[in-house]
């Protein structure tokens, strides 16, 4: 059953409402059963249901899948393809045909028997499905960078936590011991006070789906409902090049490679700085831009950050003096991390011991495991809305920047760009009627 997203949310609650037998609920009983404090039981499975199932979106569903606790019940996408593929994968993994579908997300989320949700969407769909959840009392995961702007993002906190919701980031390098063990070397001093950060990211644009140069505007195929997915984004033609995971290089729809990969080195770095609840006071960024062709963000980029305390920080996509990864920079030497390495100077620091007094930072049994244990005892994810919001917050005014050709200064409290109104106005996005935060 899909809804025309035209449908007001009182009206779809009412229609829902009035619904007998038209959606293929499991039997399944819910977990709402809790226990002191609102914890929920640990004799109750914890219900999930996956929004957006294609590309990352059916690998989180498959790591939620291989959890005992967890049992996948409903999954939505406005893709059939997609929509069927995961289906099937839930159905064949539990050797029934339970798994509901859904080609509308508010259809998912107003099911009661539904705990949490997983939100594996475009960046421009973010917002709007996760503040949907919490208000609908849903937990949540969803994907980095944690929103579309910075003002989606301190909407969705905030939503976060007016309705005592726990959300994880898909910034699951903190459940990783080599980037947890690189922050606490900077934690503990063991480099000194720290001078400088240089984070590496990728640059270009990767061709996903091999559709580069598939800039056609043609009409969408059958089994994608395009005005959906373009939601609440500007409207552009469909063209193959601009949709499934290639959508990230149309700043309406993505941020490119710097907003990919910010909710990443970004976010070890801020781990290594405790900067998890501050941001940037000033970011000047420089970019280049393709010169033909539909994708539209930058495919070399450079920003410079500097933060209250003095320390300043390099963001840099395609040159060649910004190793990839993070690396931190102290008085008494350097500590350097990317997925699956670790380096420092001194080498000695490799096998450094922590004392019982001395910094250990959140230890992860793995991003899926953790987020399930909190939401079973409602304490904070390791990587919480407001921790991805401050990792984002770099990416998000360097993108301006860029933009703009200008630098910025920020206030990290307020959240405003200060004497320049245009930037400032640029922290949001106009919605495409009638989709609304």
């Amino acid at each position: 059953m899909a809804l025309n997203p035209n449908v007001s949310r009182r009206k779809f609650m009412k229609h829902l409402a009035g619904v007998t037998g038209a959606l293929a609920f499991p039997t399944i009983l819910p977990a709402h059963v809790f226990g002191k404090n609102g914890a929920v039981l640990p004799s109750n499975k914890i219900t999930v249901g996956c929004i957006g199932v294609g590309w990352m979106g059916t690998d989180n569903m498959a790591n939620f899948l291989r959890e005992a606790d967890a049992q996948v019940v409903a999954v939505c996408d406005v893709d059939d393809e997609h929509l069927l593929n995961a289906k099937n994968i839930v159905n064949q993994h539990y050797g029934n045909q339970d798994c509901a579908t859904y080609h509308d997300f508010r259809e998912l989320i107003a099911r009661k028997d539904i705990d949490v949700v997983s939100l594996g969407l475009p960046d421009h769909w973010h917002a709007i499905p996760a503040i949907e959840a919490a208000k609908a009392g849903k937990d949540a995961y969803g994907e980095k960078p944690l929103s579309h702007s910075l003002r989606e993002g301190r909407a969705m906190c905030d939503a976060m936590k007016r309705y005592n919701r726990i959300w994880q980031t898909g910034s699951w390098q903190r459940s990783q011991a080599n980037f947890r063990f690189a922050c606490e070397l900077v934690r503990n001093g063991r480099i000194g006070k720290i001078k400088h950060v240089e984070v590496g990211l990728p640059e270009g644009h990767a061709d996903f789906a091999q559709t580069r140069g598939q800039d056609n505007l043609v009409p969408p195929p059958k089994e994608l409902d395009y005005e959906f997915w373009v939601g609440p984004a500007p409207y552009h033609p469909y063209a193959k090049s601009c949709v499934h995971k290639n959508w990230r290089w149309v700043l309406d729809y993505g941020g490119g490679q710097i907003m990919d990969w910010v909710g990443h080195h970004v976010d070890i770095a801020h781990w290594g700085l405790d900067f998890d609840r501050t941001g940037p006071v000033e970011v000047e960024g420089h970019g280049e831009y393709p010169k033909d062709g539909l994708w539209n963000t930058a495919i070399k980029y450079r920003v410079a950050v500097k933060y209250l305390n003095g320390l300043t920080m390099i963001i840099a996509g395609g040159h060649d003096d910004i190793q990839g990864g993070t690396k931190w920079i102290g008085e008494h030497g350097w500590v350097w991390v990317n997925r699956g390495v670790i380096d420092a100077h001194p080498k000695s620091l490799l096998t450094e011991k922590f004392g019982p007094n001395e910094i250990h930072l959140y230890e992860s049994p793995g991003h899926i495991r953790n987020f399930l244990d909190c939401v079973k005892t409602r304490h904070e994810t390791l990587t919480s809305c407001e921790t991805a919001h401050r990792s984002a917050t770099p990416g998000h005014l360097g993108q301006i920047s860029m933009l703009l050709g200008r630098k910025l200064r920020f206030n990290p409290e307020t959240e405003e760009i200060i004497g320049d109104p245009t930037a400032n106005a640029m922290l949001g996005r106009a919605y495409r009627s009638p989709w609304a935060l």
